[in-house]
């Protein structure tokens, strides 16, 4: 067979291939939608965008908060600037509605017609002083619109329905360029609009800074473990193609690139290192021999082959099984890396034996005298292994126990924006929201009337108000918005605005007016937000501080249950719905789904030892080196204080996927060994010296790849990061000590 020509061939299919990559990846797009995080198929998923087809979207807003930084804010200068900034949103294309302190008025309602008063008088200084008692008198004012200590005013934008990235960056810039004209003394933002550009564009910059970074780090890397040129840019070139395809693989399937396929191209660029580290420690080793090229790549493909596809195997494998998950950025993420990952497999036993056999052999000297130190320093990393078995044995045991007391500290929580880090400024705007105002958690109740009636029937009011104020006073939820509030709205208006009114009418006859005028609104969008036209379904609404998933859980069932023993069902049924339920239900898939994926990942990894040894006894001495570093991540989580959510719970599946090859790697070697006719204790000393060179290249890249992602503003990267290259860490450690421990104390050869 003609080699030479065949390596050309290959090459030029190769580059064909990576042509239609580069246009299918020149496709792909940025994208952060917020409904995606939600888990598809879920009932409660369905039930809740029927409701929203109904009553609107409980996130389609933009929060400003304006702060006269400790000054009042009856103050004409800084009204003046809210009043011109409510009046800009006003008229911007993207908007629906604006709630503003300087709009705000009482409905009033008298024999000769129907007023609205302005709370604030923005152009009347005079009557600031009546004006602050009026606002100040009027509950669902206070932490809305006005913040407690009067220092503070809030906007409330409603947005289009889903608004595209360029239409919110549009918004956006309008509207930052405009608070810029105005010199407010402190401004912040909150909502989805804000949340999706600041993602997007935080995506873009991290996704270039990983690349760069690793790119850089496994240069380096290369360059320390073979010295030379084709060395370094051999495998470079092979991964990049690699990387290459997997955005073209996704472009052609046309999915966006979100905060979790962000991760694709570094890990991918790390990953698929593995397999050509691998296969080049392999040739390096038989030219250093004195094979000449040819026969040396023949070898090196017959002996590394099968344990690099097994472990890109289990690689693929470890990711795939986040499609258990519900989540569709999860989902995306584990399939197409595990697409990724067979693709880098196939480029490495293609390209990279078409470029060896087409450059020059290297120097058999040069690669006698660079893998000299290398069995040098296995031997006595050996020799110290077998003078300590049992001071391993026992230390791995002290390892586990401390970890499981780790583990059984970790939370299950998520916040809103829970990615975003702490010192953020984003995240520092919501806390501004959940300190000074009601909060940026939005609440939404179905409410739906009894068997012949309808909302504004008033036994059926009288629970809607009993629930409100539990919800108020309990519950710890503001600016409420339902039916009865309507009612009591109204009801005040009918009295003169006075606020002692702001109630439900004590007579029939007043709520048979009320109900009259409600006729006359009822295509007005503030009852339609609320009400359906048959008056049969209704709408409560309103906001809280971001408390968490888990004591919004418990405030979920202690409402429940306050449900069960004080509202009539024969008059009121209620479902709690909205977008914050639905994440905080995604922590019910965390641990499922991550148990889930880990017990598919250890019987492929099962089933693939007991292949190679037909022994279940090597079954378990394989998966021991690869259970405890994932026990003392989640020991060093719980110790730390990291919450387990959505994001950081793929760390586990991902980090056992990775750490698994070296296993895999030592035992196909091992099981060679044993093949050619060596007592185990020799075999897994040749194993180790052998193996052992490729293992810890391969694991330092790997863990250099994977910190570069601590680089990250976004907390689910920066703990993917981290954690995977700790795993990595603690299985290159357990692999080369305690995994040898293990098979020569407990590994029996089958009787012949």
């Amino acid at each position: 067979m003609n080699y030479k020509k065949l390596s050309f061939l290959v090459l030029l299919l190769v580059s064909v291939l990576t042509a239609l990559s580069i246009y299918f990846a020149s496709r792909l797009r940025f994208d952060y939608n917020f409904d995606n995080f939600f888990p598809k198929g879920d009932v409660d998923l369905a039930y809740y965008f029927n409701y929203r087809d109904k009553f609107g979207n409980d996130n389609d807003y933009i929060l400003i908060g304006l702060d006269n930084q400790g000054k009042s804010i009856f103050n004409k200068s800084f009204l003046t600037k809210v009043d011109s900034l409510t009046s800009f949103l006003q008229v911007q294309p993207q908007v629906e509605a604006v709630l503003s302190p300087t709009t705000v008025k009482s409905p009033v309602i008298e024999q000769f017609g129907y007023f609205e008063i302005p709370y604030l008088h923005v152009e009347e200084p005079d009557r600031y002083e009546q004006d602050s008692i009026n606002i100040y008198t009027s509950r669902e004012l206070i932490g809305t619109l006005f913040s407690e200590d009067a220092t503070a005013v809030s906007l409330f934008v409603q947005t289009q329905d889903n608004l595209s990235k360029t239409s919110s960056d549009s918004l956006l810039y309008a509207l930052t360029s405009k608070l810029e004209q105005l010199d407010l003394p402190q401004t912040h933002m909150a909502g989805r609009v804000l949340a999706q550009s600041v993602f997007i564009e935080k995506m873009q910059v991290e996704l270039a800074v990983f690349m760069s970074a690793s790119i850089i780090l496994v240069v380096l890397f290369l360059w320390v473990a073979f010295r030379t040129a084709w060395g370094v840019l051999v495998p470079l070139v092979v991964v990049l193609l690699s990387v290459l395809w997997a955005m073209g693989v996704m472009g052609l399937f046309n999915t966006p690139i979100d905060l979790m396929t962000m991760l694709l191209p570094t890990i991918m660029f790390v990953v698929g290192m593995s397999d050509v580290v691998h296969i080049l420690s392999r040739y390096m080793t038989e030219i250093s021999n004195g094979i000449s090229k040819l026969p040396a790549l023949k070898l090196t493909v017959k002996e590394v082959g099968m344990a690099t596809f097994l472990t890109s195997l289990t690689t693929a494998v470890g990711f795939l099984t986040l499609l258990t998950t519900a989540i569709v950025p999860i989902r995306n993420f584990g399939l197409y890396t595990a697409i990724s990952i067979g693709l880098a497999y196939v480029l490495a036993f293609t390209v990279l034996p078409a470029i060896l056999l087409l450059i020059k052999e290297p120097n058999k000297a040069r690669a006698r005298k660079l893998s000299f130190s290398w069995p040098i320093l296995m031997r006595r990393i050996f020799s110290g292994v077998l003078r300590h078995p049992k001071a391993i044995l026992v230390s791995s045991a002290a390892i586990v126990l401390i970890s499981l007391a780790g583990v059984s500290q970790i939370m299950v929580d998520t916040t809103m924006l829970e990615d975003l880090g702490d010192d953020d400024p984003v995240i520092q705007d919501f806390l501004y929201f959940d300190q000074k105002f009601s909060g940026v958690r939005p609440f939404e109740l179905h409410l739906i009337a009894g068997e012949g009636h309808t909302l504004f029937d008033a036994e059926v009011l009288q629970e809607v108000d009993k629930l409100e104020n539990y919800l108020y006073h309990t519950y710890g939820l503001n600016f409420i918005s339902s039916p009865a509030s309507v009612v009591k709205t109204l009801n005040r208006a009918q009295n003169g605005g006075m606020q002692e009114f702001y109630a439900l009418p004590d007579s029939r006859a007043e709520l048979q007016s009320i109900k009259r005028r409600l006729q006359a609104f009822r295509n007005r969008s503030e009852l339609r937000s609320v009400l359906t036209p048959d008056g049969k379904e209704g709408r409560l609404s309103g906001n809280m501080q971001d408390v968490g998933s888990a004591s919004a859980t418990l405030k979920n069932d202690s409402l429940q249950t306050f449900l069960l023993q004080n509202i009539d069902s024969g008059l009121l049924q209620t479902r709690l719905t909205g977008s914050a339920p639905l994440m905080d239900k995604n922590n019910e898939y965390v641990t499922k789904n991550m148990m889930q994926g880990l017990l598919i990942a250890f019987g492929v990894i099962a089933v693939i030892v007991g292949i190679i040894f037909r022994s279940f006894r090597m079954v378990i001495i394989s998966l021991i080196p690869n259970i405890i570093p994932l026990l003392m991540i989640g020991g060093l989580m719980g110790l730390m204080g990291v919450k387990l959510t959505v994001s950081v719970s793929i760390i586990f599946t991902i980090a056992f996927g990775i750490a698994v090859d070296d296993t895999i790697h030592f035992l196909s070697k091992l099981k060679l060994e044993l093949k050619s006719g060596k007592s185990l204790p020799y075999a897994v000393k040749s194993t180790f010296i052998s193996a052992g060179k490729a293992i810890i290249i391969t694991s330092s890249i790997l863990v250099a790849g994977f910190l570069t992602l601590v680089l990250s503003t976004f907390d689910a990267t920066f703990y993917v990061g981290l954690f995977v290259s700790l795993t990595l860490v603690f299985a290159v450690v357990a692999d080369l000590l305690l995994l040898p421990v293990l098979v020569l104390y407990f590994y029996r050869l089958p009787k012949k």
